[in-house]
């Protein structure tokens, strides 16, 4: 898998219109009032800037976790890998993404498709956790 790395520019901010009104996914609802704000996106998205990179992921192997291909991904270097966390990894000099899950005392990364098999972590295998995957944006267009 190749990378395409977008990195986070702190001194430029994107104000977008943010409208405070609340849209049902359900039943319509009448008219209400709504404020028009300016929100940056950064400031919700990026919490440790220095160390966050947005990824485009390549492939079908996390669609059952919503990352399809050209899905773009926030992911920040500094959090540490917890079970259960999506992450950008090495092995063996490949990079993926994928969950990290423990199974009966074995570490696994994990795709969110079952078409690919877990890959089990061992001492044959290089790891380099390289960050956690903290959002991801999904074109819809």
């Amino acid at each position: 898998m190749s990378l395409e790395i977008y990195t986070y520019n702190s001194k430029k901010k994107v104000l977008i219109p943010f409208i405070d009104l609340k849209v049902n996914a359900g039943f319509p609802s009448p008219a209400q009032d709504y404020v028009e704000q300016k929100l940056d996106l950064n400031e919700h998205l990026i919490k440790h800037p220095s160390s966050t990179f947005i990824i485009k992921a390549k492939g079908e192997s996390m669609i059952g976790e919503g990352i399809d291909d050209k899905s773009l991904l926030i992911v920040d270097k500094s959090l540490d890998f917890k079970t259960n966390s999506i992450c950008i990894a090495s092995i063996n000099g490949d990079f993926t993404i994928k969950r990290i899950e423990k199974i009966k005392g074995k570490y696994f990364l994990k795709a969110a498709n079952k078409d690919f098999e877990p890959i089990e972590l061992n001492e044959e295998n290089e790891l380099l956790i390289w960050g956690i995957v903290t959002w991801v944006l999904n074109p819809k267009y």
